[in-house]
């Protein structure tokens, strides 16, 4: 058996090794390494394989998440409604850009926003619902929508864990993440479903006027080269970036079904195993597994448990560790111990285990055997 990855990157490339190296050896050959034909291509690609108007490829992830703020140019001191059971990127932007990060906590089920909570959280200042569909699955949109019509907020869907997966509305209609809100934001960092081999990101919107002010900002706020209508940033997906991610998203739909397929391993060996809680599968939502993250009964027994698989070569992760309005950075808001009693229960509970396209039955059950076993120590 091959040593267990919590992600295996070199298999997944050894798998279509040839394809990336000829896609990599013909942008060495144009030496078009900025601008080149396949960024506009792989854009297409992907809005046509999302069902989403316009992508617009940038730099990275929290670039995706600046870009968006900038083009909205909300005042100084507004609020953006934003879980802090989540990866900092979001909340950092929130902040950088001179307004307030509002964290709401997250469901019981499913790791995302609790939508039941948004509106107590509603004031004057706030301007925007920033839903994070963590692990794969989609936070529930439809009463986000909703929330935000009545109140005619934004909303800003970030889907770096969650590309390829639809929701499905009341009325049975089925649309992706990243495309039901006003704009959606995704990151192309290698480890995501749809990777690259550096630093990639991107933005979906089916707004016209806010995209071709996004695609400004992200080139310097030019639409012509030297002529500067805004204040934009330098934020660019480099040309060998965009041809690999033009291979690998020929596989995605297959990379899908492969993390769908090692989720339902594990949920038919763990689901009848005392204090661990699978992940849930919210009904509106496919989930296409960037991570399967139990749930254990506390933080002694997650941390005891975490030791003992590694020490047998089963690498395991804590995705988060500690929730974002307890962090040091963000004090000045004000948040004390308590203030979010779920989000600070996750962190102590979640462990993640591998979870990858390459991932075979043989490491699964051994996984299994070794979680078991850890439980029972």
């Amino acid at each position: 058996m091959n040593k267990i990855q919590m992600v295996d990157l070199q298999a997944q490339y050894q798998q279509i090794k040839s394809e990336i190296d000829t896609a990599i050896a013909e942008v060495l050959e144009s030496a078009a390494f900025i601008g080149g034909a396949q960024v506009k291509q792989f854009a297409q690609e992907l809005a046509a394989y999302l069902g989403i108007k316009h992508v617009i490829p940038c730099a990275n992830g929290t670039d995706a998440l600046q870009i968006v703020l900038m083009a909205y140019n909300f005042p100084k001191g507004s609020e953006i409604i934003v879980p802090s059971f989540n990866y900092v990127a979001a909340v950092e932007v929130i902040a950088l850009m001179g307004l307030v990060p509002v964290f709401v906590e997250v469901e019981p089920n499913y790791f995302c926003l609790d939508t039941a909570q948004i509106e107590a959280l509603i004031t004057p200042k706030t301007v925007a619902i920033l839903p994070v569909h963590l692990f794969g699955q989609g936070a529930d949109l439809e009463q986000v929508m909703q929330i935000a019509s009545r109140h005619q907020l934004v909303v800003i869907e970030d889907t770096a864990q969650s590309i390829g997966a639809k929701f499905t509305f009341s009325d049975g209609t089925a649309q992706p993440l990243g495309g039901i809100g006003h704009v959606g934001t995704t990151s192309f960092f290698p480890s995501k479903n749809l990777g690259c081999m550096g630093d990639g990101g991107a933005i979906f919107t089916n707004d016209d006027a806010l995209a071709t002010q996004m695609q400004m900002i992200a080139n310097h706020g030019q639409k012509q080269k030297y002529t500067y209508q805004i204040v934009g940033i330098n934020s660019r997906l480099d040309t060998i970036q965009a041809a690999i991610l033009r291979v690998k998203l020929k596989y995605l739909t297959a990379y899908t079904a492969a993390r769908q397929k090692a989720a339902d391993f594990y949920d038919e060996h763990l689901s009848n195993v005392p204090n661990v809680q699978i992940p849930a599968r919210r009904t509106g939502s496919t989930h296409v597994f960037h991570q399967y993250t139990l749930l254990l009964e506390n933080k002694t027994v997650r941390d005891r448990v975490k030791a003992t698989l590694a020490e047998v070569g089963v690498p395991s992760m804590s995705y988060y560790p500690s929730p974002l309005h307890l962090q040091q950075a963000y004090s000045y808001l004000g948040y004390e111990k308590g203030s979010l009693p779920l989000s600070e229960s996750f962190c102590e509970r979640v462990l993640a285990l591998p979870m990858h396209t390459e991932l075979t039955e043989e490491q699964q059950a051994y996984i299994v055997e070794q979680l078991k076993l850890a439980l029972k120590s």
